[in-house]
C-alpha cells in the first residue's frame, strides 16, 4: 500500500531491534511529515544509524512497524530506493571508478538520467573534481561525491546521516543552501547530525532519541516552550531578589543587575515583579537546541 496525501512519509511505531541481548531500538516512535526537514538527534549508540538502516531495508527489525512512502522497507526496498537519496556519514567509494562515474552510477540507480540532471551544477557548487579515482579522494571529497549525486536529481526523500562530516564551513553553507532548495521543491528530509547548530538552522521539527527510544519530539519552538528561559535585567536602583518566586532558578544579583532562569509557568509573576522593581532593560534568551539536547540526556532520578 502506498501513502495517501497527508500521510507521513516516514512512520515508525514501537520499533524494536535487538543485537543479541542488547536492544538498539526500544519501541521507537518517529513520524516525518511530507515536505519537512526533520532533525534526528542522539549521541553515538543512541540508535540513529540503526533506525536509518531499518528505514532503508538494510536490517530486519524484531518488533513494531516502519513504513516509508507507506511501503515496508524490508519487502519494498527497491521501490523505496527509487524515490530517495541517501548520504551516509562515512562514504565508501569504488576505488577504481572516478568520482564522476560514481555520481552517474548513483543517479542511474535512482532511475535518473545524468545528462538531464543538475550534475555539472552540483560538481561546480561543491568544487569537486570528477576525474579523480575514488581511492584518491579525501574523506571530505568522498562526502561531496554522495552529496552531488543526492542533489543532482529530484528525490521525494533525502536521508542524510551526518552528511557534512569532513566538509569545511564553506561547503557546509553550500549543503544548507541545497537542502533549502530541495525542501522548497517539496522534498522531505530526515537529517541525522551531531552538529546541533546545523539541525537548529535547517530543521522544521526534531526528535531526540536516547537508548533506542524517542525522549523528545516536536518543533524547536514547542520544545523551547517546555524549558527555562534565561532572563537578564537592569534596574535604576538595586535589583530585587526573585529566588522566592515559583519557577525561578539560578538567580544571580550583582548590584543593579539580575540574571536568572525561569520555567514557562513562572514568567508572568517574574515579569510583574520586574515591572514593580522599575526594570530599565530586559533581555530574554530561549534555550538553544544544544541545551534541549543536554536536558534530554540528564540522568533521571534514581539512575546510576
Amino acid at each position: 500500500m502506498s501513502e495517501a496525501v497527508g500521510d507521513p512519509v516516514i512512520a515508525v511505531r514501537g520499533l524494536v531491534k535487538r543485537y543479541g541481548a542488547a536492544r538498539a531500538l526500544d519501541r521507537l516512535d518517529l513520524s516525518v511529515a511530507r515536505g519537512e526537514v526533520h532533525g534526528f538527534l542522539g549521541p553515538n549508540g543512541a540508535g540513529k544509524s540503526t533506525t536509518i538502516r531499518a528505514l532503508l531495508g538494510l536490517v530486519r527489525v524484531q518488533g513494531g512497524s516502519a513504513t516509508v512512502f507507506g511501503l515496508d522497507p524490508w519487502r519494498d526496498a527497491v521501490a523505496i530506493h527509487r524515490r530517495l537519496a541517501y548520504v551516509p556519514g562515512d562514504v565508501a567509494l569504488w576505488p577504481n571508478l572516478s568520482g564522476g562515474e560514481t555520481v552517474d552510477m548513483l543517479l542511474r540507480m535512482r532511475g535518473a538520467d545524468p545528462a538531464a540532471s543538475r550534475r555539472q551544477e552540483m560538481l561546480d557548487r561543491f568544487a569537486l573534481d570528477p576525474t579523480k579515482k575514488g581511492r584518491a579522494y579525501s574523506k571530505g571529497n568522498r562526502q561531496k561525491v554522495a552529496l552531488v549525486a543526492a542533489f543532482a536529481a529530484p528525490a521525494d526523500l533525502l536521508v542524510l546521516d551526518e552528511p557534512t562530516s569532513g566538509l569545511d564551513p564553506l561547503m557546509e553553507q553550500v549543503f544548507a543552501a541545497c537542502v533549502a532548495e530541495c525542501t522548497a521543491a517539496g522534498t522531505t528530509v530526515l537529517l541525522s547530525s551531531h552538529l546541533l547548530s546545523e539541525v537548529e538552522r535547517l530543521a522544521t521539527r526534531l526528535t531526540i532519541i536516547r537508548e533506542g527510544r524517542a525522549v523528545e519530539t516536536g518543533t524547536l519552538e514547542e520544545l523551547r516552550h517546555l524549558r527555562r528561559t534565561r532572563l537578564r535585567a537592569a534596574f535604576a536602583g538595586p535589583a530585587p531578589d526573585l529566588a522566592a518566586l515559583p519557577g525561578v532558578h539560578d538567580v544571580v544579583v550583582e548590584g543593579a543587575t539580575l540574571g536568572c532562569t525561569v520555567e514557562p509557568e513562572g514568567l508572568p509573576l517574574v515579569l510583574e515583579a520586574l515591572t514593580r522593581a522599575g526594570v530599565s532593560s530586559l533581555t530574554s534568551s530561549p534555550p538553544t537546541l544544544e541545551e534541549l539536547f543536554l536536558e534530554a540526556y540528564r540522568p533521571t532520578v534514581g539512575s546510576a
